[in-house]
């Protein structure tokens, strides 16, 4: 990719606000403290100290805890675990691309629900019920969710805690932004309310210390995790111990904590930005700049068409996502813009070749 290329395409953060002083450190500790377990094979269910510390961290016992390569894998072994053809699952609408990918290739009979500003849309999820849909599992982003960067109310996740203690589903609560709050109050978790067993969290280190050291983790009922880690080590014997150890001492030493402060502040300045260059130089679109996460869900009316956008966007030098990518059907008029790679003074200048390209496909369309 071109150094001159503006990417709003990837949910990473950029590489001056990843701590690679303190990662080094934490590798060396890990080395220093505990060289053989973590140069050995290890547990399918992940580093035994880190495995403590996040089970301290979300208030539950340590057998209901898997900590795994990176989210994804830990999103695909609950898949295998509970979807199988034509199991009923309810996703939102839009959702993680990745998402749809894993529970598509598991042939899993999909519910969209559309979003309101204050998350899923629960009052037709629940109308979906009393009319005979029986999920199994219902896919919930909670916090600043992935593409839309809204968050579900805790009126909300009460209540679809209430609906999945009556129908008998497992909510999973697919958390990686729950530490990148950067305004207003942290909601409790659906995990941390659960008196029926009902929900299944994950979350990940990808967006609080860095994607490439591949850690993500489950939080479940003890039957349900002993099952997949058993399908764990079926799979890989153990993940990656030297990374989850090199988090464990990023953790406790931490850095954790002060590195989480400062990706908050990068990307509070970042979204913001963001937020007042479409103002500027789309004002046509809609959208709402989120309190926190990576991401911004835009809509440019229904004169663009991102399939048609996207490669002439590419010319002007910025990427993004088109809309299509989240959703079952439809889409073809929004973008899901990532905020957290571009660096807050290169954020004007990004929008601004996006809004040229935008021009430039509507003077084309125009031409005809």
């Amino acid at each position: 990719m071109s150094a001159d290329v503006i990417s709003f395409a990837r949910g990473a953060p950029s590489l001056d606000i990843v701590d690679i002083e303190g990662l080094k450190a934490a590798a060396v500790a890990a080395f220093d403290k505990d060289p053989a377990r973590i140069a050995g094979y290890g547990t399918s269910v992940g580093y035994p100290p880190l495995r403590k510390w996040i089970a301290d961290k979300h208030g539950v016992a340590v057998d209901q805890v898997l900590v795994t390569n990176g989210s994804m894998q830990a999103d695909a072994f609950l898949f295998d675990a509970l979807v199988e053809p034509d199991t009923p699952v309810i996703v939102e609408r839009p959702t993680y691309d990745r998402t749809l990918l894993g529970l598509r290739n598991r042939r899993g009979d999909l519910h969209a629900f559309g979003l309101d500003s204050d998350g899923l849309d629960v009052a037709a999820v629940e109308k979906a019920l009393e009319g005979g849909l029986r999920p199994k599992l219902a896919h919930i982003i909670p916090n600043f969710q992935n593409p839309a960067g809204v968050t579900l109310s805790l009126e909300k996740r009460k209540r679809l805690m209430e609906l999945a203690a009556r129908y008998g589903f497992t909510i999973f609560e697919d958390d990686p932004y729950l530490d990148i709050r950067f305004r207003g109050d942290n909601l409790p978790t659906m995990l941390s309310m659960d008196t029926n067993e009902s929900v299944v969290f994950a979350s990940s280190f990808s967006k609080t210390v860095a994607p490439g050291l591949r850690t993500g983790y489950l939080v479940g009922p003890t039957k349900l995790i002993g099952k997949i880690a058993s399908m764990a080590t079926n799979t890989y014997i153990a993940p990656n111990m030297l990374a989850q150890a090199t988090i464990y001492q990023y953790a406790v030493s931490g850095s954790l904590e002060a590195s989480i402060v400062t990706v908050r502040q990068a990307l509070e300045e970042r979204a913001d930005a963001l937020g007042t260059a479409l103002t500027k130089h789309l004002p046509q679109s809609t959208f709402t700049v989120p309190d926190g996460g990576y991401f911004l869900w835009v809509d440019l009316g229904p004169d663009v068409d991102v399939h048609k956008l996207l490669p002439v966007a590419a010319e002007h030098g910025v990427q993004v996502v088109k809309g299509t990518d989240f959703v079952l059907e439809g889409g073809e008029h929004s973008l899901r813009l990532a905020y957290s790679a571009v660096p807050t003074d290169r954020v004007d200048e990004g929008v601004r070749r996006l809004a040229a390209a935008i021009e430039a496909c509507r003077l084309f369309v125009a031409s005809l």
